[in-house]
């Protein structure tokens, strides 16, 4: 439903995962999406906090498992029927066509507006702003819409798209069709992707609710099969039959309706330490303390107190996390590899095996 104002924008949240790499001051009963990892205020209600403007609370949904629907709700305020729950978690391919099926169902021309609860964003203006003329775009050209990350250095974290042939957009915006999509590179091959002009993908994705149903239907079987589960009002059979994907990997990449707007404001995805390092202000020697820490002679170190004091002599280059039951030592240069450790060790408590 488009009027003078532009589309009908819903909103939908994704706030599942337990996010590992934030181990242990992120649990599985307090995942990273609760804490303040890039401000003062937990990342979920930042999340929220920008979206004053762009789409009123009874069409904003939050996807998330049953086990999280009381702490966000206790944390945001949020009303028991903004929440769209996982019965069990398979992927952003499946949560969110059901979302979109669910947005379709309850207003036909719903636009659709995906965002991740663990990015940090600001100016949220801008980012408003951004999000209106991608979804005016995605009307228009009957588009899956994704909004790109123009990168500032070459990073291996992240997935890149490839630009394509220009679309009309609205002033002081760039648009264009998406020709590829490409996966987390190595960093010679990320450095090359700058070279040549390549994207970050932000994870931040505008269609219309009925386009994107149509695309699943035409490229996703593995989800478009159990649709007749949601016609019969079986959510929990729905995530039963179908199989785990990405949105990216089931949709996107099979789809030729795939466009693009380059990002105005400023973007990080707070996926590991070294993010959240870039959100708080270093002292002198290069140190990030939070909470009770004491430093002498320590450089270039990440330092977290949740419960006690963390002291440190003498060392540089370390990433160490205190928590009431458990503490985490290893090198900071090698803190994005703690998921893959993780899987190597029992941590009590955590509830993730």
């Amino acid at each position: 439903m488009t009027g003078a104002s532009g589309p009908s924008v819903w909103v939908t949240i994704l706030a599942g995962g337990s996010g590992r790499r934030f181990w242990p001051l992120s649990r599985a009963d307090r995942p990273k999406q609760l804490l303040p990892l890039g401000s003062a205020r937990p990342l979920i209600v930042d999340t929220l906090e920008r979206l004053r403007g762009l789409a009123p609370p009874e069409r904003t949904r939050v996807l998330a498992g049953e086990d999280l629907v009381a702490p966000i709700r206790e944390m945001t305020g949020l009303p028991a029927d903004a929440f769209l729950v996982e019965p069990r978690p398979r992927g952003t391919g499946p949560v969110l066509a059901r979302a979109a099926w669910e947005l379709a169902r309850a207003e036909p021309g719903a636009v659709m507006v995906s965002l991740h609860a663990d990015h940090v964003i600001h100016p949220a203006s801008a980012f408003r702003d951004a999000v209106r003329a991608t979804a005016r775009i995605a009307v228009r050209e009957d588009l899956l819409m994704t909004v790109a990350i123009p990168p500032d250095r070459p990073e291996t974290g992240y997935g890149y798209l490839r630009p394509g042939r220009p679309l009309d957009a609205p002033p002081g915006h760039r648009a264009f069709r998406v020709e590829a999509f490409a996966e987390k590179p190595d960093a010679a091959t990320a450095a090359r992707y700058i070279r040549e002009g390549y994207r970050w993908n932000s994870g931040i994705f505008v269609w219309p609710a009925a386009t994107f149903l149509a695309e699943v239907e035409a490229r996703a079987p593995e989800i478009a099969g159990a649709f007749p589960l949601l016609d019969r009002g079986d959510v929990a059979g729905f995530f039963d039959e179908v199989e785990p994907v990405s949105v990216d990997e089931g949709v996107l990449e099979r789809s030729g309706r795939v466009g693009s707007l380059d990002a105005t404001f400023a973007w990080d995805d707070v996926g590991t330490w070294e993010a959240f390092a870039r959100h708080r202000k270093a002292d002198r020697d290069g140190n990030v303390a939070q909470g009770t820490v004491s430093l002498a002679d320590a450089r270039d170190n990440i330092a977290v107190a949740d419960s006690g004091r963390v002291v440190l002599l003498g060392v540089r280059d370390l990433l160490v996390v205190r928590t009431e039951g458990e503490t985490l030592v290893m090198p900071r240069s090698r803190s994005p590899e703690l998921k893959r450790y993780l899987r190597e060790i029992d941590r009590p408590g955590d509830g993730s095996g």
